[in-house]
């Protein structure tokens, strides 16, 4: 190895070390001096020794790094359980971190230095944000501790062992990317409803409905919608906060479309963020002007964990039997028949089709139509259930609020096109 490639990795393990120590000092800093057993000197050392002892096992031999680390870890565990028992501190981290930090300055010679300085990075993190990650667990719950290994186990466990290949007679059945977009959704849904966890209602009932279109604007449609019916002097709110999730929902569409298929979000997005575009000042206004003479208070949203075993897997059948039906009626039936299947999907759902139709590959008109009319059902569909859900007054404000949307996505099409 170069002299000067070398100077750079041991700098790199030097630096490993201080930043390393600069979190546990500042951590400890309340301390008197000689009073802990390792600070930003103490692991900035520990990083250089890894580094060092890295470049004299440069020839193969590793056996004085083996016997460096027994030695770092044996005389570092021995100084923190001295410590620990002074201020009754049972904690293992900062002897793990003086480990890591020596193998890690070890690592930046011997290995690749962009990795190195990636996982010292990752490490002061974890290290520095060890109260925002316990105040988690204070909050977590065991349902969502749950979907959270669930997740991890359908991407980690269960999609690797899934043939990458179709398993029917007409290619329209792939169970590798059946589960890699089902996981897609899930943790989408996922991340919605651990946003919305996070801010909490008090928040505000517009940024939890927008942040509840990730999971599912129908749904938004229908609670808020219901509570309309008992807040008569929120309607206008409500109406706006119901704008708002469909505009993410329209922005979640652009958003899957472009991850599997970019030509066909790009073909896509003139319509979408015209109708996006034109929603969102709508639902803005009503926000702004959410009074209707009562109270500015509004009233709590609530929403269910979204990552259940059950939905995951019902969210995946209908996923696969809409993927089989876009090929199947694609090929026997032609444009009419995609486009009423577009249509009766948006009944209930627009990923599924946006999913199956991104999957073919190809960018036509058809497509565009297709995925357009499904979102554009769904948005009609919202306003229905929302009119019977929640009365005449919220169903009039969405009639006129969408129809408009829909006209407005629609010129954009057509202009551009």
């Amino acid at each position: 190895m170069e002299l000067d490639d070398l100077s750079l990795r041991l700098g790199l393990a030097l630096a490993i070390g201080f930043v390393v120590g600069l979190e546990r000092g500042w951590h400890e800093r309340g301390m008197e001096e000689g009073a802990r057993a390792a600070g930003v000197r103490t692991f900035s050392l520990i990083g250089l020794l890894g580094g060092v002892l890295g470049a004299l096992s440069l020839g193969g031999d590793r056996l004085v790094l083996a016997a460096g680390l027994v030695t770092v870890a044996t005389a570092a565990g021995a100084f923190m359980w001295r410590e620990g028992e002074r201020h009754k501190d049972f904690s293992v981290t900062s002897l793990v971190a003086a480990i890591l930090t020596l193998v890690l300055g070890a690592y930046a010679v011997l290995g690749t230095p962009a990795v190195a300085a990636g996982a010292g990075v990752a490490a002061v993190m974890l290290l520095a944000y060890k109260k925002v990650l316990h105040g988690w667990l204070q909050h977590i719950t065991w349902e969502e501790l749950r979907s959270g290994m669930l997740l991890g186990a359908m991407t980690f466990i269960a999609l690797p062992l899934l043939p990458n290949r179709t398993v029917d007679p007409w290619d329209a059945l792939n169970p590798y990317e059946l589960w890699l977009m089902t996981i897609l959704i899930a943790a989408v849904s996922f991340a919605g409803y651990a946003a919305v966890k996070l801010v909490g209602p008090r928040r505000g009932l517009s940024l939890a409905a927008a942040l509840g279109g990730l999971v599912t604007s129908t749904a938004v449609t229908l609670s808020l919608a219901r509570l309309a019916k008992d807040n008569r002097g929120h309607v206008l709110m409500l109406a706006g906060s119901i704008l708002a999730s469909g505009c993410v929902m329209l922005l979640r569409v652009l958003v899957v479309a472009g991850i599997f298929n970019l030509p066909l979000a790009i073909a896509l997005a003139p319509a979408l963020l015209a109708a996006v575009g034109f929603s969102a000042a709508v639902a803005l206004f009503l926000v702004r002007h959410r009074t209707d003479g009562a109270t500015r208070k509004a009233p709590e949203f609530k929403l269910r964990n979204p990552f259940e075993l059950v939905e995951v897997l019902r969210f995946g059948a209908l996923l696969a039997v809409i993927m089989f039906a876009v090929v199947v009626v694609r090929r026997e039936l032609g444009e009419p028949g995609l486009l009423g299947l577009s249509a009766l999907s948006g009944l209930a759902d627009v990923d599924a089709l946006t999913l199956s139709v991104a999957r073919l590959g190809e960018v036509t008109p058809l497509a565009v139509r297709a995925v357009l009319l499904t979102a554009a059902v769904n948005t009609a569909a919202k306003t229905v259930y929302a009119w019977v859900t929640g009365g005449a007054r919220l169903g009039l404000i969405l009639l006129l609020a969408n129809g408009v949307t829909l006209a407005v996505g629609y010129a954009a099409l057509v202009l551009i096109a």
